[in-house]
């Protein structure tokens, strides 16, 4: 396979961005093929938090999920985080977390965020928790860089250029993948190409370069 330049557009708090997370792994298992992950802050920023109406929303869309991907959306999630009525529902300090980590393990971090999140029933929406999973996870360096106001303006300009590339392409919603082509061509891939068959996901890319 020739070698490969994609970029991940995504949300932390995408559920079904956290059902793309096995295709995610399996593109990242190929050398040849450069990965990088952009945010875009889709969920980032405002003032929405949760209440029964939104718990009861985001539920049933990831019964949805776990039925087309087997991603587990366990019960502790929903009692921990979904019935967490008042908590913010904001990507914002998921994003600042993996800035402080490095580029090349930040889909690492984020699958230990999303487990966390759907599988532990944790708040990742609080910081101090994000460290705690950080240094957990090996992160230690991070967990200390987390709180500084480099970092946090370093997390707002990695968003702005996900969102740029993305305002670019026309693209609104996440997951997204994007492969970049010889003569400097973008091109978005098929959204199912995430969900279905991700074994055969390299040779579908390699087909279409």
């Amino acid at each position: 396979m020739a070698a490969v330049k994609l970029t991940y557009l995504f949300d932390p708090l995408c559920g079904w961005c956290y059902g793309a997370s096995p295709a995610v792994s399996e593109i990242a298992k190929h050398k040849e093929i450069e990965l990088q992950l952009l945010p875009t802050g889709l969920f980032s920023g405002g003032e929405r938090s949760m209440n029964a109406e939104f718990s009861q929303y985001a539920w049933s869309n990831d019964q949805r999920i776990q039925t087309l991907t087997g991603q587990l959306f366990s019960d502790i999630y929903y009692q921990n985080v979904l019935q967490a009525f008042g908590t913010p529902f904001n990507s914002f300090a998921m994003v600042q977390a993996l800035t402080a980590v490095q580029p090349e393990q930040r889909l690492t971090a984020l699958s230990a965020m999303q487990q966390a999140r759907y599988v532990a029933g944790r708040n990742v929406t609080d910081l101090a928790v994000l460290a705690e999973i950080l240094r957990e996870n090996g992160f230690g360096d991070a967990a200390e860089k987390l709180f500084s106001e480099n970092n946090k303006q370093s997390a707002v300009e990695w968003i702005q250029t996900g969102q740029q590339l993305a305002a670019k392409l026309g693209i609104q919603g996440v997951p997204a993948l994007l492969l970049h082509t010889e003569n400097g061509e973008v091109k978005v891939l098929p959204n199912g190409w995430l969900y279905q068959d991700i074994d055969k996901l390299a040779e579908k890319i390699n087909a279409v370069m």
